[in-house]
């Protein structure tokens, strides 16, 4: 596995970014099934203004969100709640960019209760899971990648992010 990871802001160095990205990029592809060696990912990790950019530029939406993914091809499912189909072979594939801010990151954490590397971690799972083709836009593609998320974060020891909240913060973006 490749992960790219660019720091842009510094906290993100103190805060083990590459590592984390790193461990959910693993955990990620060996449970959908997918060799991580075979994937590259490049990872952003900015802060608010940055992020705010970015969404505003892609998205139309002039406001700082959590996590932005931006795939490298097209890989969605064709039918509402089934998985998107895998990444063509040969592998050996960049799967696409994504940009995470610090800020907002901090914030959830701290307004869910829970650790800033577990949030981190769930964000990095879902924005691979974007690159790889699943969404949330409608009802039965989110209950499959909430599924998924909370599989894979309960093999890494990190609990259910749904679980208190009941959804994943509704500010992050994915295109």
């Amino acid at each position: 596995m490749a992960v790219d990871t660019i720091t842009e802001d510094t906290r993100w160095d103190a805060a083990g970014l590459e590592a984390l990205a790193e461990t959910a990029s693993i955990a990620t592809l060996r449970h959908l099934g997918h060799e991580p060696d075979a994937f590259e990912i490049a990872l952003l990790g900015c802060d608010d203004a940055r992020i705010t950019a970015l969404n505003e530029d892609f998205r139309e939406k002039p406001a700082a969100t959590n996590v932005l993914s931006w795939p490298s091809s097209v890989r969605s499912a064709l039918i509402d709640g089934d998985p998107p189909m895998p990444p063509a072979l040969p592998y050996d594939e960049e799967l696409g960019d994504i940009a995470i801010s610090y800020d907002t990151c901090q914030r959830e954490a701290d307004e869910a209760g829970k650790t800033f590397s577990d949030h981190v971690t769930h964000l990095v799972i879902h924005g691979i899971l974007h690159l790889l083709g699943y969404d949330h836009i409608r009802d039965a593609d989110a209950t499959l990648m909430e599924r998924i998320e909370v599989e894979i974060l309960g093999k890494m020891g990190i609990g259910d992010p749904y679980n208190e909240t009941g959804a994943l913060d509704a500010s992050h973006g994915q295109d």
